[in-house]
């Protein structure tokens, strides 16, 4: 045997054995789990009944952004049709974790600005779910995004359109089609340049599934040598159905988004099954080229693309003249909602990682496909991001500090049952980054302040809101530092204070005082029981708020207070459902109190105070009658943090604004914040609460001067709530010595039965 003969045989058997690697590189793949699907995560679901506070328009604003599409008459699930003040709509069939609620045509009725009449089939009904929006996941590291169908679930005409321009002969090609080959070469030729690609759908997925993108004749060699492998091993369908999942759509910040699934929601908003023949052909349109054909960017380009798609449609027969001419007339439909559904609430999303990183592995939410279902409010968080961006911007303008200069974060929270309802950690929200909602560790100031007063208010026969304290120089020695002589902001002393007085002032000297006499010890363990678990160092300067926190510390810590002293752990998911549906996961609400109601309950009229006539009472008025508002400003050395956290409706919201150099910015919880804060409770859905008082608690008039009893012959008189046996039992000065009862027994009488109403 000649040496050539035998060269040849061990090049064959060389090339055998790499077909081979190439054939077992194929079906590990392609068998296996094909991609690593992201978990998705959603909104919260708009739940409709009757009495809801909703008005038509917005209403109407919310399925729009669901891309529901008004007709004359409502009879396609993702449609909706206005009938004076009825809208009827047909809501698409969606798994919640709670079950399957599938295609359903319902009526809502609107008088007065709230849902009148909800009505299915002309009966009346309970409530009914709209589907949440789909805002974000959590993807594996090269960052693909894909939302899975099935081959039944594609639109034929996509499919048409598809092989259309893409691959006439694919049904007939083994792999490779040397008629497409020698039919690409002709035109570019003829054109000059390159008009026409001759790669099959199949050596398309191969390229995109397992080689690079690198343009050499050995990957080119190596994609029609798997491309015949793929042919011969899988069905034409199952081809063609990893493609409509694999091909590269576009991209969405980080995320690229694959597959015809995906795309649809991306550019239009709808699923695919929606879709008529003009977006199908702009969606088709973009295989060529997602980022020069990008309809957004490229309006015209797109637009002639699309067109193209369409005439070749009606080339091959798949549509007549008369479909194509009316959809070469449609607008380009796509949705900048969609587009900003896909890149909105990076804030919020880190927050959602955070907290299924406690029950999960990374890996399973890379690829997994499980579904999560978020308690954020897209409403809430909307309005969260407008007016923080507005305000802020106002703020820097008036104030003249350098345009983009102040920083700011803001976390709104449902108070009864701690769902965060939004989150925005930076000025420009919708730009993922720097999370300081979560991650800027900031001294707190004066927001610390209330569980000093509450570790006094624990116990009621030290302290009261009338105990009198003292606000004069104070000198604390420390081993090994420099002597700490806090001041108040005013630079001035107030002599004897009531308590209450001091913490609707915010009075630093008084507070310092009257934590020392507390123990801090005792503060931090007050703090530990509000929710705060990072470790706290003894030193006397924390009692004015010497302590780092991010907004979202300060967020759980007021929702104590907010809850009437019961903790209840901050939570952004409400369920997670594996890919196969089934629920993994539950959050329920869960509560603990930690604060004996009594004590609760005085210091949350302290920080009603605070609003009624201290630092905070900028907000008097802004509100309408029955929003009783609670809260406290914060402000650190040199105007450096700017912070308020309150609460009022229903709602618990706190900002903080600063610099990320941590460079003063003139502003103190009162000027800064708190305008931030105002801004977006006002937006916000509030509604009147009650606020009983507890049976231990009871009203008494006393004197603001002395802290003594009052009656009506005092003309400075503060009704106050004290627990039963804790209230002053001497008189005032101004009270008659002849009253049996300075406390004015009618007065007392009054208040009860109104708090206990």
């Amino acid at each position: 045997m000649s040496v050539i003969s035998r060269l040849g045989i061990v090049l064959a058997v060389i090339g055998l054995a790499y077909i081979v690697y190439l054939d077992i590189t194929i079906r590990n793949r392609f068998e296996g789990q094909r991609w690593p699907i992201p978990a998705h995560v959603y909104t919260r679901p708009l739940e409709l009944y009757q009495g809801l506070r909703l008005s038509r328009q917005r209403f109407i604003e919310e399925l729009q952004e669901l891309g529901y599409r008004r007709v004359e008459h409502a009879r396609q699930q993702g449609s909706y049709a206005m009938e004076h003040d009825v809208i009827r709509v047909v809501a698409r069939p969606f798994v919640f974790w709670d079950g399957t609620r599938p295609e359903l045509p319902f009526a809502v009725q609107f008088r007065g600005g709230k849902v009148a009449r909800l009505t299915h089939d002309g009966e009346p009904v309970d409530l009914v779910r709209l589907e949440p929006r789909l805002f974000g996941s959590v993807s594996s590291m090269d960052h693909e995004d894909r939302t899975l169908v099935r081959l039944d679930q594609v639109p034929q005409k996509l499919i048409h359109a598809l092989l259309t321009v893409e691959d006439r002969d694919f049904y007939r090609h083994v792999g490779i089609d040397p008629r497409g080959l020698a039919r690409a070469l002709w035109a570019n030729l003829s054109a000059g340049r390159v008009v026409q690609g001759g790669s099959t759908l199949t050596q398309q997925l191969v390229k995109n599934f397992y080689l690079t993108a690198e343009r050499t004749l050995v990957r080119k060699l190596n994609e029609m040598i798997m491309a015949v492998l793929l042919e011969i091993h899988y069905e034409k369908t199952e081809i063609l159905e990893a493609y409509l999942n694999e091909v590269y759509l576009g991209q969405a910040g980080g995320r690229a988004i694959h597959g015809f699934g995906l795309g649809s929601l991306f550019y239009f908003g709808r699923p695919l099954t929606e879709l008529d023949l003009p977006e199908i052909a702009l969606l088709v349109s973009l295989v060529r080229g997602p980022s020069f054909y990008n309809p957004h960017r490229h309006p015209e380009r797109s637009r002639e693309r699309r067109d193209l798609v369409l005439d070749k449609m009606a080339e091959l027969g798949f549509i007549d003249r008369r479909t194509r001419q009316r959809a070469t007339t449609a607008p380009l439909g796509v949705s900048s909602d969609a587009v900003q559904s896909a890149l909105a609430y990076p804030a919020y999303l880190g927050f959602v990682r955070q907290q299924l990183r406690q029950d999960y592995r990374e890996q399973d939410l890379r690829s997994e496909g499980l579904r999560i279902f978020t308690t954020l409010d897209p409403d809430v968080q909307q309005a969260a991001e407008a007016a923080l961006r507005r305000r802020v911007t106002a703020i820097e303008r008036a104030r003249k500090l350098a345009a983009g200069t102040l920083e700011a974060a803001a976390v709104v929270v449902r108070s009864d049952s701690g769902e965060v309802a939004a989150m925005v950690g930076a000025r420009r929200s919708r730009f993922a980054g720097f999370n300081r909602a979560l991650e800027a560790r900031r001294p707190v100031g004066s927001l610390i302040k209330p569980a000093v007063y509450l570790a006094a208010l624990q116990q009621p026969h030290r302290y009261t809101l009338a105990t009198l304290l003292e606000d004069a120089p104070l000198r604390v020695k420390q081993a090994g530092s420099p002597v700490w002589a806090p001041q108040n902001y005013d630079r001035r002393f107030h002599g004897q204070v009531l308590l209450i007085e001091a913490l609707a002032q915010s009075y630093n000297v008084s507070t310092a005082s009257l934590g020392m006499a507390v123990g801090v010890d005792n503060v931090i363990a007050v703090i530990r029981q509000l929710g705060i678990s990072r470790r706290l160092q003894a030193f006397p300067s924390l009692l004015l708020g010497a302590v780092e926190l991010t907004p979202i510390e300060v967020a759980q810590m007021y929702l104590t207070f907010a809850s009437g002293g019961f903790r209840t752990p901050l939570r952004s998911i409400r369920s997670v459902l594996s890919q196969d549906q089934q629920p993994l996961a539950r959050y329920p609400l869960s509560v603990e109190q930690v604060i004996e109601p009594g004590p609760m309950a005085l210091l949350n009229h302290g920080l009603q105070e605070v609003v009624r006539s201290g630092t905070a009472q900028v907000l008097r008025g802004r509100f309408p009658d029955g929003i009783r508002v609670s809260g406290k400003t914060g402000t650190t050395d040199d105007y450096r943090d700017s912070w308020f956290a309150g609460y009022a409706g229903g709602y618990l919201t706190v900002v903080w604004l600063g610099r990320d150099d941590n460079e003063p910015v003139g502003l103190s919880g009162a000027s800064g914040a708190m305008l931030v804060w105002a801004d977006i409770m006002r937006r916000l859905d509030l509604h009147s609460e009650e606020f009983p008082l507890p049976l231990d608690v009871e009203l008494v008039a006393v004197d603001q001067g002395t802290g003594r009893l009052a009656d009506t012959h005092c003309e400075d008189v503060i009704e106050l709530p004290f627990i039963v046996g804790s209230a002053p039992t001497e008189r005032a000065p101004c009270a008659s010595p002849q009253s049996n009862d300075a406390g004015g027994g009618k007065l007392r009488s009054w208040l009860k039965r109104l708090f206990r109403n």
